[in-house]
């Protein structure tokens, strides 16, 4: 598939925004010694990351003025459900935002019920938001890099290690690093977030490498008992929308290297300098603050490939030998 810029933003910037507010819904439940403004910074930081990924998905709409038409099809359509849950996600999130604001001058307003209640709502809604995103390339069986079974969890942990960068650099800007538990704590969700990511795209691209094909020409000619069908020429003597949108062509040897770079960016070089942070106190600023660029670049790169690697099976009557 074509790689559109917008969706792979809206994503990966969305992604770390949900993810963001998950740990700190979890974090206000589980009653942990979280200061003020980690609180306040992270919930207006999920706050732009969030609603910059929706700016950047409405830009990819022929008709953006008139997005608000999909909201109606939620029983059908997971595009729909997505942009339902996302606006009800703002909810609990700016109820907690404002909790937190007049917790500048009512310091008990923060950690009262009414902030749990809100962070209760919040938790699951980032959750659900996440899950309907993914379903709407996992529900598109045509395309066999999308329907698989490694997607939808890869989307959930991918929002939430995003996220817990995020927190993580918000953590020593606002001054928890000298809190040992916050420090440890955040660190730790990085460590795991990127070690059970790893795993989860190597598996992924495993399957899809090695996995059955999703059809063949032979399938989709419906002459299989003939035996192997190849097409005497192609239906267009020129690229048109579906050549250029459903079967964009990312070379094998760009793919591994590719994959390469965004193991390299998104897993290995932030958990190196997890390390070097916490064996070097003094460079914990540093080494955060690159951890979230190479981290979120890395994650950028997994995206497009996510696109780029995937194919529809009409490509099947353009030559392809398998989908």
């Amino acid at each position: 598939m074509h790689p559109a810029l917008s969706v792979i933003f809206f994503t990966t910037l969305s992604g770390a925004g949900y993810g963001l507010w998950f740990l700190l819904a979890l974090g206000v439940l589980a009653g942990a010694p979280l200061p003020a403004p980690l609180r306040l910074a992270a919930l207006l930081c999920g706050l732009v990351l969030v609603s910059a990924g929706l700016l950047a998905s409405l830009s990819h709409l022929g008709q953006p003025q008139r997005a608000w038409r999909a909201l109606s099809q939620w029983r059908s359509s997971w595009l729909s459900r997505e942009g339902v849950a996302a606006l009800a996600t703002f909810l609990p999130a700016l109820a907690l935002l404002g909790l937190e604001l007049a917790a500048l001058h009512r310091p008990e307003a923060a950690a009262g019920a009414a902030a749990r209640v809100a962070a209760l709502l919040l938790a699951p809604a980032c959750v659900l938001t996440v899950f309907c995103t993914a379903r709407i390339y996992t529900s598109l069986t045509p395309i066999a890099a999308w329907h698989n079974p490694w997607v939808l969890p890869g989307y959930l942990l991918l929002g939430l290690y995003s996220g817990a960068l995020w927190l993580w650099v918000l953590a020593d800007l606002a001054g928890a690093a000298l809190r040992v538990p916050t420090s440890l704590a955040t660190a730790a969700l990085v460590a795991l977030g990127a070690m059970a990511a790893a795993a989860l795209k190597l598996a992924y691209w495993r399957d899809i490498d090695t996995g059955p094909a999703l059809a063949t020409p032979e399938a989709a000619t419906g002459l299989a008992a003939l035996g192997r069908v190849r097409s005497l020429e192609r239906p267009h003597s020129e690229a048109n929308y579906l050549t250029r949108e459903m079967g964009f062509v990312l070379a094998r040897k760009h793919a591994t290297v590719l994959r390469r770079v965004a193991l390299l960016l998104g897993f290995a070089l932030p958990l190196l300098l997890l390390d070097l942070a916490l064996a070097w106190p003094a460079a914990q600023r540093v080494c955060t603050l690159l951890a979230l660029g190479v981290g979120s670049a890395g994650i950028f790169v997994e995206r497009w490939l996510f696109f780029a690697q995937a194919r529809h099976t009409v490509m099947l009557y353009y030559g392809a030998e398998r989908a």
